[in-house]
């Protein structure tokens, strides 16, 4: 009986701890993206990841994630013309 008291608590306990991990992730995913402009001076410390340019022929958003020299993550967003453009 204790033994299966002892599960059902670890049991809860890993319950929770996965919830708040996803709570984060959600979290994460929902950070505000700000927008670049040239009067921008971003503290870009180490770049996470850049989104893969779309193969079209316009102009569309790029988002950059990265980290600043204190740590924080950030998302920028960014237009960048889309590789879809030929010459011939």
């Amino acid at each position: 009986m204790k033994a299966a008291l002892v599960v059902m608590a670890l049991c809860g306990f890993s319950a929770m701890a996965m919830a708040e991990e996803s709570g984060a992730k959600v979290a994460a995913q929902q950070q505000r993206i700000e927008h670049y402009t040239y009067a921008s001076k971003p503290d870009i410390a180490k770049v996470i990841s850049v989104d893969e340019v779309p193969n079209v022929c316009r102009v569309v958003p790029e988002h950059m994630t990265y980290e600043d020299s204190q740590g924080q993550r950030h998302i920028m967003e960014y237009m960048v013309m889309g590789n879809g453009c030929s010459n011939g």
